[in-house]
């Protein structure tokens, strides 16, 4: 059989700046990857690369055209695990890079089936959590208008960025703004132990659900003090990268935060979710700042976890791409009536 590749590279502008405590972004470079079959079906799938992780744009682009002459070399698109395997071989690193190939390989698989992604893997598309909807650091002003209209758009659960010196008010303008919402925080390493289950205490009293990533993924020692002493439960993304990892942090975590970009690809994932349930820990399912042609097919894998946090396209101004309904947070894959991850592209 002979499949058909391409790639793409998009800028995609944000709504609104988003800023963390390490770094401040205003666009999204995504890198768009297609896989075409001899009967015309299409795979699609995305790479939102991040440089924290140590990949840019630059380097996926750098990396896809080996990547993708694996695909054409095997040229079964049913033969997932060896197309995976084969690109571990490849590239070693680039994981945003071989995800955007393992998604559209899957997207394509599951479209030669006619059967949406979740019912290929057999999973219940009323087990999905909803997604929370992400409230970046920003004036205290802003960030309780940003929460406000999250809250009035139908988000139930919003996710607080923090990690500077006005954590305590920036919190409490956003229970203001959404008194009835869930409540997360994540601190992206920006704080001490000390300072994290210090914090961890009137974060608890103004009735947020977790707290991720208080303290560096360097300080595995620290993360084990904060998880032993925290008034809330602690979510380890940073700390947590692929499968392998899941075993060094079980015992100083409670919910681990997995993300397509990180692990590699829709295998690896599916991976590290079971290993992480081994362990005994909480699953979130994470994202990037991405593009539907990527967002799609975590949002078919949400019913596989217990927190979702997959807002990263609904982060953008404007998306090439449609997918899953994420309207209000509601991960709704009963009324995905297209096979595959649904991702669509609209501009063309």
């Amino acid at each position: 059989m002979t499949l058909e590749t391409a790639a793409e590279r998009v800028t995609l502008p944000l709504a609104d700046p988003f800023t963390i405590s390490r770094s401040t972004q205003t666009d999204a470079e995504n890198l768009i990857v297609t896989v075409t079959d001899e009967a015309g079906h299409t795979g699609v799938g995305g790479a939102a690369p991040s440089k924290h992780y140590g990949e840019t744009a630059d380097t996926v682009a750098a990396v896809l055209s080996d990547l993708l002459a694996d695909v054409e070399s095997v040229g079964d698109p049913h033969a997932l695990e060896q197309i995976e395997a084969r690109m571990r071989s490849t590239v070693a690193d680039n994981p945003a890079a071989r995800c955007a190939v393992s998604i559209a390989m899957w997207d394509l698989a599951a479209k030669r089936v006619d059967l949406p992604l979740y019912r290929l893997w057999g999973l219940d598309p009323s087990a999905t959590p909803v997604t929370s909807f992400t409230v970046g650091i920003d004036t205290t002003a802003r960030m309780h208008e940003k929460a406000a209209a999250a809250a009035e758009a139908g988000y139930s659960v919003l996710k607080v960025k923090l990690g500077g010196d006005r954590d305590r008010e920036i919190v409490e303008a956003v229970r203001d703004a959404a008194p009835a919402a869930t409540l997360r925080v994540d601190a992206n390493e920006a704080w001490t132990p000390r300072e994290a289950v210090t914090k961890s205490g009137w974060l608890a009293d103004l009735g947020v659900e977790f707290v991720e990533q208080p303290v560096p993924a360097s300080n595995r020692e620290g993360l084990r003090f904060v998880y032993e002493r925290s008034a809330l439960p602690i979510a380890a993304d940073e700390s947590c990268v692929t499968a392998a990892d899941v075993p060094a942090v079980a015992d100083r975590c409670d919910i681990v935060n997995l993300k397509l970009m990180k692990t590699g690809g829709l295998a690896e994932a599916r991976r590290a979710i079971a290993t992480a349930r081994a362990h005994g820990l909480e699953v979130m399912l994470g994202c990037m700042i991405e593009s539907n042609a990527s967002i799609a097919a975590a949002a078919h894998l949400a019913p596989s976890v217990d927190y979702a946090d997959l807002d990263g396209s609904l982060l953008l101004e404007t998306d090439p791409f449609t997918g899953v309904d994420l309207t209000g947070g509601s991960i709704d894959l009963a009324a995905t009536d297209r096979p595959g991850t649904g991702a669509v592209r609209d501009d063309r």
